[in-house]
């Protein structure tokens, strides 16, 4: 062991000059999704949009209900937790949920039904005029999201969507679309988290000033 790094020296032999190579490349890949992004004026805006219409929302005494897939599905979760626990400040819950956290719902309407069904099925039983539904979709083309947010657009809920470059099938369905500059699902991803951070950061400073 080497005292001096902590890292086995046959490890270490294992991280060449082309593996760093990619490590970096992966890294600037990151930062160029992020720098497209903050060049873009009407998507930053879109996240400012975004932010006003969940205070309202929650002013108003509504929800915000947020749904994914794999790793969007991690997303969405993380970013209701921050809501109903806590950001920053040490404050009272807020009214968000991800829809997926029932196994035992999602597992009997993808039995019974469809997975396409899943999430419009539960927006048709709880979603109310004014709610806000969240989708997460690097593609913008996951049916069971767009089931949903055609659900929730019958409702005159509100919808905010999270997609790639192009917003795939679920543009056309957002009210606030936030379509990462990129095609690349990791980076997608990434940008996603980091906005999921920033809206809930300003709607927490904002709601509880």
């Amino acid at each position: 062991m080497d005292n001096l790094t902590g890292i086995h020296p046959a490890v270490r032999q294992g991280f060449g000059g082309k593996k760093m190579k990619k490590v970096k490349e992966i890294i600037i890949a990151s930062i160029e999704t992020k720098q497209k992004l903050l060049g873009d004026e009407d998507l930053l805006k879109a996240i400012c949009d975004t932010v006003n219409v969940m205070v309202h929302a929650f002013q108003h005494g509504n929800r915000i209900y947020f749904c994914g897939n794999g790793g969007s599905a991690a997303d969405a979760q993380h970013m209701a937790a921050e809501f109903s626990g806590r950001f920053y400040k040490d404050r009272k819950a807020l009214p968000a949920e991800a829809l997926h956290c029932n196994t035992s719902y999602l597992t009997a309407v993808a039995n019974d039904y469809s997975f396409d069904d899943i999430y419009s099925r539960l927006i048709g039983g709880i979603g109310e005029n004014g709610d806000i539904l969240v989708g997460l979709s690097t593609s913008g083309n996951s049916k069971n999201i767009i089931n949903a947010f055609e659900v929730a657009r019958q409702k005159a809920m509100i919808t905010v969507g999270f997609t790639g470059a192009t917003g795939g099938k679920l543009k056309t369905l957002c009210d606030h679309l936030i379509n990462i500059p990129s095609t690349d699902t990791p980076r997608i991803q990434e940008s996603h988290i980091m906005v999921g951070h920033i809206i809930c950061e300003l709607v927490e400073q904002k709601y509880f000033s």
